[in-house]
């Protein structure tokens, strides 16, 4: 199954969803490309989604849920890939 949170994360000049996946990332992969979202926006286990993709990806089937649910999800089904901290 699919989910997205809301695209409420600024960067670059807009706002920001999560897509994620709990099935695999076969499957979030292949809705990426449905939506047209770049590969360059795989982030270790998310897609970045711009906030114009948001209701395109909702109508398209992808569950509206909240950020903290997006990473429980990830977690449970162990999908989760957490950002590695290199000593500075």
């Amino acid at each position: 199954m699919l989910f997205v949170d809301r695209p409420v994360w600024p960067g670059r000049g807009r706002l920001w969803s999560h897509l994620v996946s709990d099935v695999s990332y076969a499957e979030l992969h292949a809705f990426a490309e449905l939506l047209g979202a770049p590969r360059r926006g795989f982030d270790r286990d998310h897609y970045d989604l711009p906030e114009e993709r948001y209701a395109w990806a909702v109508w398209l089937g992808a569950h509206p849920v909240t950020s903290r649910e997006i990473v429980a999800r990830l977690v449970v089904a162990g999908l989760r890939r957490p950002k590695i901290r290199r000593p500075g």
